[in-house]
Formats: structure tokens, sequence, C-alpha cells
């Protein structure tokens, strides 16, 4: 049966610094998604984007938790509640959740979408842990904390709104990690997560650590769903993101990760974030954001 695929657009920047992740859904578009896709063998079906208020139009301060600091609170509540609406929707639809952003935080309203009425896990390619909370953050900003609120680590004030509990520490893999906070390291050892760093994938080649990876997030589970943070490139590779760090995967390497997702046949939800095209170079790195959509949804080269 031909798979089809839901693309839903989420252009947010509330929860970064450098402005122009907005943009990123329409890169992503632009570059060629809908081709790319139907080169994999699937079926698109664009949804269009959510309806996002501009930043400038709202107050950061606004609706803070009751601990600690988290910018644009209550618009992130806002799209990740349509967002996990529409995420859930297309599940139910039998249709793939592809979800552009925007930037990570729209991650919370995919996982708690993809995680309604199921149990998942979930792999989470990024430089980055984005596991600060309100009360770790050295920023307030919500893109690093969309992990923590989707294992109901983050407290955005006692509401559920962030928490999908169909996700647990205990299915959880982060791949390529290279640049964390004290307190998300703590985290991680303090927990059932499971993390792989840039120094794993040297040490074992990149196919072993997903395959890992997989292996847990499998583990029980009724799918996987898949985050896939421009950053986690090499800069050199993926220069159009906001918080870019030396050292990332290489081009191939990517490619080979979600092949191997693709390959695993365990793929419930994906999403794609943090494409900024005013910091990229002929909009190069949303159109690697195309191709590794489409090698994750089962595109191979024979």
């Amino acid at each position: 049966m031909t798979r089809t695929v839901r693309i839903i657009g989420a252009p947010t920047d509330y929860g970064a610094n450098r402005r122009g992740v907005d943009m990123g859904p329409s890169a992503i578009r632009y570059a060629g998604l809908a081709e790319q896709l139907e080169n994999a063998g699937v079926v698109p079906e664009d949804a269009g984007d959510l309806p996002v208020p501009r930043a400038e139009e709202r107050d950061p301060e606004a609706n803070q938790p009751t601990e600690g600091h988290a910018k644009f609170l209550r618009e992130t509540e806002e799209v990740s509640t349509r967002l996990a609406d529409d995420v859930a929707d297309a599940l139910a639809d039998d249709v793939t959740p592809l979800v552009l952003g925007g930037d990570h935080s729209v991650a919370i309203g995919s996982l708690v979408g993809s995680a309604r009425d199921a149990d998942i896990g979930a792999i989470w390619f990024d430089a980055h842990g984005d596991l600060n909370t309100p009360t770790t953050t050295p920023s307030g900003n919500v893109h690093g904390m969309p992990l923590a609120a989707g294992l109901g680590i983050a407290d955005f004030g006692g509401v559920e709104w962030a928490n999908a509990p169909g996700l647990r520490p205990e299915n959880v893999a982060l791949v390529g990690l290279r640049s964390l906070d004290d307190a998300e390291r703590e985290l991680i050892r303090s927990t059932d997560l499971t993390a792989f760093t840039m120094s794993d994938i040297d040490e074992r080649g990149i196919t072993d650590v997903v395959d890992d990876a997989l292996a847990v997030a499998t583990d029980g589970t009724d799918g996987v769903h898949v985050s896939l943070d421009l950053d986690w490139l090499d800069p050199k590779e993926a220069p159009g993101v906001g918080t870019p760090v030396r050292g990332g995967v290489s081009y191939r390497e990517a490619h080979s990760a979600l092949e191997t997702v693709a390959h695993s046949e365990s793929l419930r939800s994906l999403e794609v974030v943090e494409v900024n095209p005013i910091l990229d170079e002929h909009n190069e790195t949303a159109e690697l954001a195309t191709e590794l959509a489409a090698s994750a949804l089962g595109k191979t080269i024979l």
C-alpha cells in the first residue's frame, strides 16, 4: 500500500533568539519537498500552514510559569495544541504526519499528537539535548525545552498541554549530541534516556548507533517519532540554522541515518525543524531538509 504523507507547516520563531526560522516551511516547500517525496514513492498531501501570529504582535513575557522563565509560552501553547490535533488527525486518517518547523518548540505539539492514544518512542537527531526546563534554561527559549516538555519534566505551570503521556524516557534516544548545558547533562545521567554523542558516532559509525537508537525507540511501542533538527549536521553541510555547532554529522552520515530509520519500517511521525533561510546559502539547507525527509520515508539510490 502506498504511503500518504500529510505536510503540516508550523511557521514559528517563538522559541529562538535569531529571527527567520518561521520562513523554514516555505523554504523547504520551495526547495522541492513534494517532488522529493514523490521520488520516494509516497503521496504528498499538503495541509498548509498553521495560523501563527507574528512574534512582534505578542508579549514574550506574558503568561510565565509559576517558577522559572519561558518566552512566548502562551503562543507556544496555542500552536502546540493545534499542531497536536493535526498530527493526531493525520494518524487517525492512516497517513504519516510530516511537520515542517519553525523552531524546535513545535516538537511539543508533534510529540503530544503522535502519542495521543499510543505508546511511542522518539529519536532526537540534534546537536542539542532540548532537555532544559523553565528553571534550568539559560535563555528562556522554549526551543531548548521540547523534549523535556514532552516527557513531563518541564513544568510550564501545572498544565498538561505539553506532556505526551505515551512517551517514556526509556524509549527516547538522542543521537549526535555535542552541545549540552550542565542541567541537561545531569538529567541524562539520572534518567533512563539513551544518549549517543558525536564521539559515539565517530567510534562506532552512524549505522550501528542508529540501529541501537531504533532498538530503544521501538521496544514495546506503537511506532517512532523522529525529530530532525538541521543543526544536527555540520554547519558546512547545513549553514542555514540558528544555533550551528561545529563537528556535526556529514551529508552522507545524515542520509545513512534516515535510510536506516526507513528500513526499520517503524516511522510513525516526522518533523524537520530549524531551517533559517535568512542564514542559508542558496537555500541549500532547505534542499538538504527535503532530501533527508525523503530518505526517512524510503527514498533509496537503487
